[in-house]
This record gives C-alpha cells, sequence and structure tokens, in this order.
C-alpha cells in the first residue's frame, strides 16, 4: 500500500481524556492520517454513523468505570453489530492478557497498551488499514456476485399451503447432487422448480441445459442427447456435442420424460448408472458428471405397470421426487403470479399498467385454468397488449373466448377447431395430458407438439 494511499486514509480516535487524543491527533496527522476525534462512547456511534473511516482506534475505560474495561468491551459488541468490517484497536493503560483476549474475542483487531510505542502504534493502524480494505473489497465483490446469482434466480411464488411441502423439499435437496423428478399438470411450472433446484445446488455456476424429451423423434433422440461425429448419418457434416456433454458439472434437465421410447430407455439408464456414453458414430467412450432433473405429468408408477416405461429408469430418476399441485389448488399465490406476470410483460412490451379492475381479479378467481400457471402467464400477456385504460379489464384476459368459440364453430379455421377442441379435453380432463391424449385419439407425443403449436 503506497504512502498516497494511506493519507487517504481516514482514523477515528477515541479517548475520554483531552490531552490523549491530542497527542494522538498529532501523531497521526504528522503521517498523513486524516483524523476524526470522539470522547464517549455515544459520540463514537455517532462520528460511525455520519462518515466513514479505515480504523479505529479506541479506548477501553470511560466515565462509567474508568479500570475494568467493561464499557469499552460493550462499545465493541455494538459495534461489531454495527459494522463488522471495521478494524478496531484498542487501548488501556490497565492492561492484562484476560482484558486483551476479551476484546479480541469480541472483535477488536489488535490490543496497544498505554503508553504506546509510536512505531509500533503506527506498525499496527497501517497493517490494520490494509487487512480491512482486502476484507470490505471481498465481501464487496462477495455482495455483487451474490446480486449478480440471484438476479439469474428464477421467481419461484410459493405462499399458498399446498405448496409448503414442495418448498420444503427443494430445500433439503437443491443442494444435493440427488436427482429429482417433478411431476404435476401440464403448465403448473415444472421448469421454474427444476431451475430453483440448480440454483441454490453447488452447479449453479455451471450450466442449466434443457431437453424437451416429448418433442424428441427416435431418429434424433441420441445424437440429441449423446451428440455425433462428423458422417454418422446422412446430415452429419460436423461434430456435434450433446446435451450431456453441455450439462457436464452442471444441471440436465429432461422435460417430458414419459414421452421417452421405450427402445431408448436402456441408453439413457446405462449413461445415469455409470456415466459413460458414445456420440453416435464413434466407438469412444465418453463421461458425463450432470445431475439429472426430469419432469413429467404423467404418473411413471402407472406406465411401469403398463409395460411403457422401465422401473430400474424411474428408480434412478426419482430419488426424490417433488408434485406440484395445479393453480386450482393454490389460489393464493393467483394474485402475485398474475403481478410478477403483469410486471414481465409490460417491460416486454413497455406499456403502463395499474394493475387489475376488481371485475378482472374476480375473473381470474373464478376460471379454473386447466392450463395453470402457464395459461395465466398467456392470459396476462393477452390482456396486456390488449388493454385501453390504465387498468387490465376482465374482457383484456379473454377467459370467455371458449365459450364464445363454441357458438361460432362454423367461422372457425380448422386449426383454430383443433386448439378449442383440445382445450375443452383439457379442461374436461383437469389438465391430465395423457388422459386427453387418449381421449382426442393422439399419442401424447402428438398431443405435445400441438400443445406447444397453439400455445395452451
Amino acid at each position: 500500500m503506497s504512502a498516497q494511499d494511506f493519507a487517504n486514509s481516514r482514523i477515528l480516535i477515541a479517548d475520554d481524556q483531552p490531552d490523549v487524543l491530542e497527542a494522538l491527533r498529532l501523531l497521526l496527522k504528522s503521517e498523513g492520517y486524516q483524523i476524526t476525534s470522539a470522547s464517549s462512547p455515544a459520540a463514537i456511534l455517532q462520528a460511525l454513523e455520519t462518515q466513514d473511516c479505515d480504523v479505529l482506534l479506541m479506548d477501553l475505560n470511560y466515565a462509567r468505570d474508568t479500570t475494568s474495561g467493561q464499557e469499552g468491551l460493550d462499545l465493541i459488541t455494538r459495534i461489531q453489530a454495527f459494522d463488522n468490517t471495521l478494524p478496531l484497536i484498542v487501548m488501556t493503560a490497565w492492561s492484562s492478557v484476560e482484558l486483551a483476549v476479551e476484546a479480541i474475542r469480541r472483535g477488536a483487531r489488535d490490543f496497544v497498551q498505554k503508553p504506546w510505542d509510536n512505531a509500533r502504534l503506527l506498525t499496527t493502524l497501517r497493517t490494520q488499514i490494509e487487512l480491512g480494505q482486502a476484507l470490505r473489497k471481498g465481501q464487496r465483490l462477495e455482495a455483487e456476485n451474490r446480486l449478480l446469482r440471484d438476479s439469474k434466480r428464477p421467481v419461484l411464488i410459493a405462499d399458498s399451503p399446498s405448496m409448503q411441502p414442495v418448498l420444503q423439499i427443494i430445500e433439503r435437496v437443491g443442494p444435493s447432487e440427488a436427482n429429482v423428478l417433478i411431476t404435476g399438470e401440464n403448465g403448473t411450472g415444472k421448469g421454474v422448480i427444476a431451475a430453483t433446484l440448480h440454483a441454490i445446488s453447488p452447479r449453479a455456476a455451471k450450466p442449466l441445459v434443457t431437453v424437451n424429451v416429448g418433442g424428441l423423434s427416435e431418429g434424433v433422440f441420441e445424437s440429441e442427447l449423446f451428440g455425433h461425429i462428423k458422417g454418422a448419418f446422412t446430415d452429419a457434416k460436423a461434430d456435434r456435442v450433446g446435451r450431456f456433454e453441455l450439462a457436464e458439472r452442471g444441471t440436465l434437465f429432461l422435460d417430458e420424460i414419459a414421452n421417452l421410447p421405450l427402445p431408448q430407455q436402456p441408453k439413457l439408464l446405462r449413461v445415469l448408472e455409470t456415466g459413460e456414453f458414445e456420440r453416435v458414430g464413434s466407438s469412444k467412450t465418453r463421461r458425463a458428471q450432470a445431475r439429472i432433473i426430469s419432469a413429467t405429468n404423467a404418473d411413471l408408477h402407472q406406465e411401469v405397470e403398463a409395460g411403457r416405461f422401465r422401473q430400474d429408469l424411474l428408480f434412478r430418476l426419482n430419488t426424490v421426487e417433488i408434485p406440484l399441485p395445479p393453480l386450482r389448488h393454490r389460489r393464493e399465490d393467483l394474485a402475485r403470479l398474475a403481478t410478477h406476470f403483469v410486471q414481465q410483460h409490460t417491460r416486454r412490451y413497455r406499456k403502463e399498467v395499474q394493475g387489475f379492475t376488481d371485475a378482472a381479479m374476480q375473473a381470474m378467481i373464478k376460471h379454473a385454468w386447466p392450463g395453470n400457471v402457464r395459461e395465466l402467464d398467456h392470459a396476462i400477456e393477452r390482456a396486456v397488449l390488449m388493454m385501453q385504460g390504465d387498468k387490465i379489464e376482465a374482457t383484456d384476459l379473454g377467459l370467455q373466448r371458449g365459450r364464445e368459440a363454441a357458438r361460432r364453430l362454423e367461422d372457425m379455421s380448422l386449426e383454430e377447431v383443433e386448439a378449442f377442441l383440445i382445450q375443452k379435453t383439457l379442461t374436461q380432463c383437469e389438465g391430465n395430458v395423457s388422459r386427453a391424449a387418449e381421449k382426442l385419439g393422439l399419442s401424447r407425443s402428438a398431443l405435445y407438439r400441438r400443445l406447444q403449436r397453439y400455445e395452451l
């Protein structure tokens, strides 16, 4: 640290004897320090509240008790609660080993006996100023890093009683390496839970890689997850890194895992058991170290009984299972969720919104929300775009479109009719995609693709 750096340092000196304060002031001013003085504990606390200082040099004895040092020890405790990064050096003429140990135990950095040695005192001050500035810089960087991490953390709104067990599981398993299976109806926010688990894990600084298994055909499954080498198949014009490698030391989120075709399940099971895989077209074995979080709205235990899902793969995936309640079972969260989505979409579309009318809130409360949180998000986005006043009206939400559509099917396009029928069937099946797919005569994969296309 340069002499110029020390010249910019401010020292607060505290003693109830004017001659001691003057002697310290003359000594430290000659070294280029900026000096502030205080003669009582109250004056010390006031000085710390009104100005910054780099080190506090304080006596342990004041008017209340001139020999025990207890008043000064109590003051150290209060100062530590106020600012535990401030270097604090204590001094007293009534020194003892016990008093010095107690002062340092309470947070003092060093101890100086009166009468002091000038050279030793100056060395002690310089050392503590350097250490204090390094500590504050480190804490500032940590605070900045924490703020950056928090800014990337997903917003998880979960005040309702039905979400409290979910929060408890997240708190317990998030910091672990355990594989997690998230279950719940379509649109309940499984992706947000996965992102939250990743954000509070030791892998948070590494990638969170998402794969929509329901949207992968059998032909591209291996290439997507494990990668391929140039020439492995007709369109393989260059080497490609798979999702497992992209998620190295991070988290791989396998969404809609129930749609994984049965012939592909042993390949996923192998990498979960051994960490080993090969890129398509290559014989070189590679290793992956990724935590697996998967999600589905299907009952995988029923899928196992039906012979559509391997039991040993299920055991690997659901070390811990997190069941998410549908939005209709967590209506206490509806207002906060709606406000959150309003804030998101007003920033995106640069609009001013003063909230919801009472009629709009009542419409949202009464609505069944078969599409859960995702449907609410889309309804709020539509309302932000369609609103004409400063508040969102019930008509802006478009929650009556289903009944209106039923009266004018003859005026709708084929895609509009299909979207309407899918939405109606989902409502009848309470958001259960597997049951809805069976009722519509579609495979789950086909229904998922339509849900994505129509944003349902």
